[in-house]
C-alpha cells in the first residue's frame, strides 16, 4: 500500500509540475504570436540571440540550482535530518546570490562583445543588456524552488510558473511595441534600430516577471516555514554538517549538472554561430540568414517546446524520488519509476510529434499567420528530433536521480563534437540550409539516448519495455494523424466551398481555425482509441494515473473501455 501511494504521489507531483508547464508554455506560445508579429522575423532573431546567450549564461551561473538543492534536500529528509536540509537552503542562496550577481554584472557590461564579435549579431546587445538583471533573480527563486521540490511538493514551482508566464506575456507584448516604435523613431540610417529595440522590450518582461515569481515564492516560503519549524525541533540529528561539507556537496552535484545542461543549450547558439558563418560564406546577407534562423527558432523552436514540457517537467520529480529509492537500496522501486515516467512521457509526446508535423502548415497558418512553405517543412522534418530529445532529457535526469552525475556530461560532449562536424557536413557539403540544423540536432538527440540508454543499463539492470512504450504509441499516432489531416481537409474545403469562389482573407483564416480544432479534437479521440484497443495502456495503469478514476469512467462513457 505504500508502495502504491509512493508511486501515485510521484505521478501526482511530476503531473502538477507538467500541467503548470503546459499551461506557461501555452502562454508563452500564445503571447509569442504577437510577439512575433510586433518584432518581425528580424527582430525575433535579435530576441532569439540574446535569450540563447541568456540561457547559457543562466546554465553557467545558477540554472542547474532547483535540481543540485532538491537532490540534496531530499537525500537529507529521507535520513530524517530536518536541520541539514535546511542548512543546505541556506549555503545554497548564499551561492546564488554571489554567483547571480557576478555573471548579471558581467553580462551587462560585455553584451556588446557578446553578441558583436561572438554572435556577429551586434543589434541583439540591447535586448542582452536588458535581460543581464533576470540572471541574479532567477539565481535566488530557483534555490527556493529547489528547496520545495525537495520535500517533494511541485506546488508552488508550479504556480510561480504560471504567475510569470502571465506577467511576461503583458510585459513583454506591450514593451516590444512601444520600444519598437521607439526604435523607429530614433533609427536615422539603421533600419535594424526598430526590431533591436523592440527586442530588448520582449526581454523586459522576462525581468519583471521573474521578479513576481520570486516574491510569490518568498511568501510561499515563509507560511511554509511555520509547520516546518516542528520538524526542525524534533530533529535527532546528532552531526550537524559544516558550510564547506554542503558547498562541497553542492558544487559536487551542481557542476556536473552544469556542464550537462550547458552542452545542451550551447547547442542552438553553435548552431546560429556555424549557421550564420557559413552562410555568410555562401552569399546570404546578415538579414537573410538572420530572417531564416529567425524562423526556425521563432516558431518551430517554440512550438517544439510544448511537447518537450512534459519531459522537462517529469524531470525535477524524477530526480528526487529517484534518489531516495536508491539511498533506500530499493531497486525494483527505482525500475518502476524509471519505466513509469518513460512510458508516460512516450504517450504523450510521440502523438504530439506526429501530429504538428502532419499539421504543420495549418498551425503555422493559425498561430503565425504564415502560409509560406518553409515553417511547416521545418516541423515535419522535426518531427523525430522532438521525440529524442523528450528521451534525452528524461533519461539524463534518471542517471542523475542515481547520483551518476558525470555520465551525462560525457555523452552530451561526445554527441556535441559529432553533432557539429555533422551540421557543417550538412551546410558546407549538402547545401542543406537550415534544415541542416534540424538533421544535426535529432542526430545530437540520437546518440545522447543511446549512450544514456547504456549507462542506465548498466547500472541499473534496467532495460526500457519497446512495444508498448514506443511500437503501439507511434502506430496509434500515425492512425491518429491520418485521421487529422483527413478532417482538416475535409471542414477547411467545406467552409471554403460554401464561401463561394474567391474566399476573402478573413474566411480563410477562420476556416483554417475551425477546421485545426476540429482535427485535433478527433486526433485526440483517434489516438485513444487506438492505443486502448492495441494495449499499449491497461485500465489498471490508467487507475494509477491522477483522476484516474475519472479518466476510466469518461472512457468507458465513450465506449473506448
Amino acid at each position: 500500500m505504500e508502495k502504491k501511494e509512493n508511486k501515485s504521489n510521484y505521478l501526482v507531483q511530476g503531473t502538477i509540475l507538467a500541467v503548470a508547464s503546459i499551461i506557461a508554455r501555452v502562454i508563452g506560445m500564445i503571447y509569442r504570436i504577437p510577439l512575433t508579429n510586433i518584432l518581425g522575423d528580424e527582430g525575433n532573431g535579435y530576441y532569439t540571440t540574446a535569450n540563447q546567450i541568456y540561457t547559457i549564461l543562466l546554465m553557467i551561473s545558477t540554472f542547474s540550482l532547483p535540481l543540485a538543492v532538491s537532490k540534496l534536500v531530499s537525500e537529507r529528509i529521507h535520513q530524517g535530518q530536518y536541520k541539514n536540509a535546511q542548512k543546505v537552503f541556506r549555503c545554497a542562496m548564499r551561492f546564488s546570490v554571489i554567483a547571480g550577481g557576478v555573471i548579471s554584472l558581467l553580462t551587462f557590461f560585455l553584451a556588446g562583445v557578446i553578441c558583436g564579435s561572438i554572435m556577429k549579431v551586434d543589434h541583439a546587445s540591447y535586448a542582452l543588456r536588458v535581460l543581464s538583471p533576470a540572471i541574479f533573480i532567477f539565481a535566488i527563486a530557483g534555490v527556493f524552488r529547489g528547496y520545495f521540490q525537495g520535500h517533494e511538493s511541485m506546488v508552488p514551482t508550479a504556480v510561480s510558473q504560471i504567475i510569470e508566464q502571465i506577467v511576461n506575456a503583458f510585459v513583454s507584448v506591450i514593451a516590444a511595441a512601444l520600444l519598437f516604435r521607439y526604435g523607429v523613431s530614433v533609427a536615422g540610417d539603421d533600419p535594424s534600430m526598430g526590431p533591436a529595440m523592440g527586442a530588448a522590450g520582449g526581454t523586459s518582461g522576462t525581468v519583471v516577471s521573474v521578479a513576481v515569481a520570486l516574491v510569490f515564492l518568498v511568501i510561499v516560503y515563509s507560511v511554509f516555514q511555520k509547520s516546518n519549524r516542528r520538524y526542525l525541533r524534533h530533529d535527532q540529528t546528532k552531526r550537524t554538517e559544516s558550510d564547506r561539507a554542503i558547498y562541497t556537496a553542492i558544487l559536487a552535484t551542481i557542476l556536473p549538472v552544469v556542464l550537462s545542461t550547458l552542452i545542451y543549450n550551447i547547442t542552438p547558439t553553435l548552431d546560429q554561430s556555424i549557421f550564420n558563418t557559413i552562410l555568410a560564406g555562401q552569399g546570404y546577407t546578415k538579414e537573410q540568414y538572420t530572417i531564416i534562423y529567425g524562423i526556425y527558432s521563432g516558431k518551430f523552436y517554440v512550438l517544439m517546446n510544448v511537447p518537450l514540457v512534459l519531459a522537462s517537467s517529469l524531470a525535477p520529480s524524477v530526480v528526487p524520488s529517484l534518489s531516495a529509492a536508491m539511498i533506500n537500496g530499493d531497486y525494483r522501486d527505482a525500475k518502476i519509476k524509471v519505466r513509469t515516467t518513460m512510458r508516460y512521457t512516450m504517450i504523450i509526446t510521440i502523438p504530439c510529434a506526429v501530429g504538428l508535423a502532419a499539421l504543420a502548415s495549418p498551425i503555422m497558418q493559425l498561430l503565425f499567420r504564415d502560409s509560406h512553405r518553409l515553417p511547416a517543412s521545418i516541423m515535419q522534418a522535426g518531427g523525430l528530433m522532438i521525440v529524442l530529445f523528450a528521451i534525452s532529457t528524461l533519461s539524463t535526469a534518471v542517471l542523475q536521480g542515481m547520483s551518476r552525475m558525470r555520465e551525462p556530461v560525457k555523452h552530451s560532449a561526445i554527441a556535441l563534437v559529432i553533432h557539429v562536424l555533422a551540421l557543417i557536413l550538412f551546410l558546407k557539403r549538402f547545401n542543406l540550409n537550415i534544415y541542416g540544423v534540424v538533421y544535426a540536432n535529432t542526430l545530437f538527440a540520437f546518440i545522447v539516448c543511446v549512450l544514456n540508454s547504456m549507462a542506465i543499463k548498466r547500472h541499473l539492470h534496467y532495460r526500457q519495455e519497446i512495444p508498448k512504450t514506443f511500437i503501439i504509441p507511434l502506430i496509434s499516432a500515425a492512425f491518429m494523424g491520418i485521421a487529422a489531416m483527413a478532417v482538416y481537409w475535409g471542414v477547411d474545403h467545406l467552409i471554403l466551398l460554401a464561401g463561394g469562389s474567391d474566399p476573402s482573407y478573413m474566411l480563410t483564416y477562420i476556416a483554417n481555425a475551425i477546421a485545426v480544432l476540429l482535427a485535433v479534437l478527433i486526433a485526440i479521440l483517434a489516438y485513444g482509441f487506438f492505443l486502448i484497443r492495441l494495449k499499449g495502456i491497461r485500465e489498471s495503469e490508467i487507475e494509477t494515473l491522477p483522476k484516474g478514476a475519472t479518466l476510466i469512467a469518461i472512457l468507458r462513457k465513450i465506449k473506448f473501455l
